[in-house]
């Protein structure tokens, strides 16, 4: 019986194997087919009004983030660095924070417990029509990154971000079956969201210096119609990429002066729930009772980072809460190369910012592999709970403060001033700008054909 190689030697076989068929790229070139040239803004030239690209390096107990211009330098820079990733998104400012995310210039997955069988099969299934043909094909250590990169950048409108997130989970679903990956267990799976950082190709896999991230051009480059086609479920394609409002700032400071003075003016946050720290503690009591498998440590910190912010628990707090995880989580590594670090803590808490207080409890699901109940009513019945609910709702607000003392709103004319305001307009636009339901958009929209 053949001794089973050991993940160096696995490491060298997949580059052999994908050398015989593709072309090995080197570092720049890899990130120059990402970002094309002028998707940056050149180093020294402001006036050029360009997004940037962000690539973040991690060294001891910091991690700093460092500007990518257009001429790609820092690439060449972190060469061989120990730690450093990046997304093939383009920013404004120099953190990777969806807030300054502009531009998604592909999508790249994660497919982890790669083997030579599931290396073959990655590309007899892509090359059968199974799943989509990758651009690039990168071997970091242990697994694959598959970059899916994009003919045209796609703008990441903060109204499409939830969308192509949902999007990439579907591809991740398809790619990751039990052909592809050693990890056939359903939580096994890794969910990234369309902002996550990879190993820059050029500097070290988790095997060492010796074993640098390798990437190989390995397809076309792709249309999110083409993804589109391999999804499971048709309802999460994604379809629509004009941004949901057409008004200008004078137009909306007219239309919309409360909203204005509010939101550009006094440059006030988008309203939120602030919730009580008990979702918080019990996230954390959650983790230490040992319900983390190995391939979810980085998210289930994640998801404690994400809820610290969403609790309003101090940064440091959520911190000294992660840090004093470490040693539990490092002792579950399944092998000597998959150990838990404080870089791996730092990273996480990447998700402690404004951004991320809206995590679903579906998607917290999907990316930690632990169930998250739904919130209980205390053992009440509906009715009961709704009489108690509509008690509080009165004490708070007397008098009937809380009524639309206007009354219901005329939908058909909703519909026909936003046809006047959008002569081009489609239904799915007023949907969503109005927030009518679609069968009420379709019954007026009738009405406005001879404006």
């Amino acid at each position: 019986m053949a001794r089973k190689p050991t993940d160096k030697q696995l490491f060298k076989m997949k580059n052999e194997w994908l050398g015989q068929f593709y072309e090995e790229v080197k570092p720049r070139d890899f990130y120059r087919a990402v970002f094309p040239e002028g998707s940056f803004e050149r180093e020294g030239h402001p006036e050029d009004e360009k997004c940037n690209g962000v690539l973040t390096v991690i060294e001891g107990e910091k991690a700093r983030n460092y500007i990518v211009f257009d001429e790609l330098n820092m690439v060449d820079e972190v060469k061989g660095a120990e730690f450093a990733i990046m997304s093939p998104v383009g920013y404004s400012g120099r953190n990777r924070t969806a807030k300054n995310a502009r531009w998604l210039y592909g999508i790249a997955v994660d497919l982890d417990g790669v083997e030579m069988e599931q290396l073959r099969d990655v590309f007899h299934q892509m090359k059968h029509d199974f799943l989509p043909q990758c651009t690039y094909c990168v071997n970091s250590g242990h697994g694959l990154h598959l970059y899916y990169l994009f003919e045209k950048p796609v703008p990441l409108y903060r109204h499409l971000q939830d969308q192509l997130r949902e999007f990439k989970y579907e591809l991740i679903r398809k790619i990751w079956n039990r052909y592809t990956s050693t990890y056939t267990e359903r939580e096994q799976v890794q969910y990234q969201g369309i902002f996550q950082g990879f190993r820059m190709v050029g500097t070290q896999s988790k095997l060492g210096k010796r074993y640098p991230v390798t990437a190989f051009e390995t397809g076309e480059r792709v249309t999110v119609e083409y993804l589109n086609d391999f999804l499971m479920d048709d309802s999460k394609a994604v379809t629509d990429f004009k941004y949901k409002s057409d008004l200008s700032l004078a137009e909306a400071k007219k239309k919309y002066p409360e909203w204005y003075e509010k939101r550009i003016v006094r440059g006030e946050k988008k309203g939120r729930w602030h919730i009580k720290r008990d979702l918080y503690d019990w996230w954390l009591r959650t983790i230490q009772s040992g319900a983390v498998s190995v391939g979810h440590r980085y998210w289930c910190l994640s998801v404690l980072a994400s809820y610290g912010i969403k609790c309003d628990i101090p940064e440091d707090e959520v911190l000294t809460d992660a840090l004093e995880l470490l040693p539990m989580f490092d002792n579950i590594s399944d092998d000597e190369h998959n150990h838990f670090t404080k870089r791996d803590v730092l990273d996480a808490m990447n998700m402690y910012q404004e951004n991320y207080v809206t995590y679903s409890r579906a998607e917290v699901e999907r990316v930690s592999g632990i169930s998250v109940p739904p919130n209980k009513r205390n053992g009440r019945k509906q009715e009961q709970h709704i009489k108690i609910m509509n008690a509080i709702r009165e004490i708070e607000h007397p008098d009937g403060a809380w009524r639309n003392k206007d009354g219901r709103p005329d939908k058909q004319k909703i519909v026909e001033e936003w046809r006047k305001s959008h002569p081009d307009g489609k239904k799915v636009d007023c949907i969503r700008d109005t927030g009518l339901s679609k069968p009420t958009v379709y019954k007026w929209w009738s009405v406005g054909e001879a404006l």
